[in-house]
């Protein structure tokens, strides 16, 4: 049985409905918006979508603890980039990563992602927080409506929170953009992770 009361996390939460969603973006980004920009300065359209194909092979891989090349290497060692099948690939990739981790054992023990080794429940929270963010990456940047699995946005926007007073926070994210009280959960989630709910593409 499948327990989706948000913020709830181990094997009850189902990473499918989230991968779902960001595939439905996938398949809506036009070649005409590859070289367009995204809220991650560095990246353009088609490494944004190169660096979701890259985590999605590492995530799929550290819930089968599967350990190797694609889970040892850092996200930042090189700029990402998207190969000739990705519109085929990503989706399929997407849906590898959902099942690997409905396993209950991707959820214990430890595992690796990007060159760490961590708990198999924290791998867990990270791949949920990199959907759920990088979807909303890729909507901004190409003019897509986003609706996250509220699920796996209630547990993405509390993982967030619980990273604001981390000393090692600013290795992996930007600095708190305010965001009021009131506003969408999706919109907080994002002031948390560094960015600017207000973003728009400049292409």
């Amino acid at each position: 049985m499948t327990d989706s009361t948000p913020g709830t996390t181990g094997p009850t939460l189902d990473l499918g409905p989230q991968t779902e969603a960001l595939a439905q973006l996938v398949a809506g980004v036009g070649d005409e918006q590859l070289a367009g920009t995204t809220p991650c300065p560095e990246y353009a359209v088609r490494h944004l979508l190169g660096h979701l194909a890259g985590l999605t092979i590492a995530f799929r891989d550290a819930g089968r603890k599967d350990l190797g090349a694609t889970t040892d290497t850092s996200p930042g060692s090189t700029l990402p980039d998207i190969g000739p099948g990705w519109r085929a690939e990503l989706p399929k990739i997407l849906a590898e990563l959902a099942d690997a981790w409905r396993d209950p054992a991707a959820w214990t023990g430890m595992t690796r992602a990007g060159g760490v080794d961590l708990p198999g429940e924290v791998a867990g929270l990270v791949a949920t927080d990199e959907l759920v963010i990088h979807g909303w990456d890729l909507a901004r940047a190409t003019g897509q409506e986003y609706t996250p699995d509220p699920v796996a946005l209630q547990v993405c926007h509390d993982f967030l929170a619980a990273s604001v007073d981390d000393p090692s926070r600013g290795e992996i994210f930007g600095p708190v953009v305010p965001v009021g009280p009131d506003a969408p959960l999706l919109d907080r989630a994002v002031g948390l992770s560094g960015r600017d709910p207000g973003w728009k593409s400049r292409s």
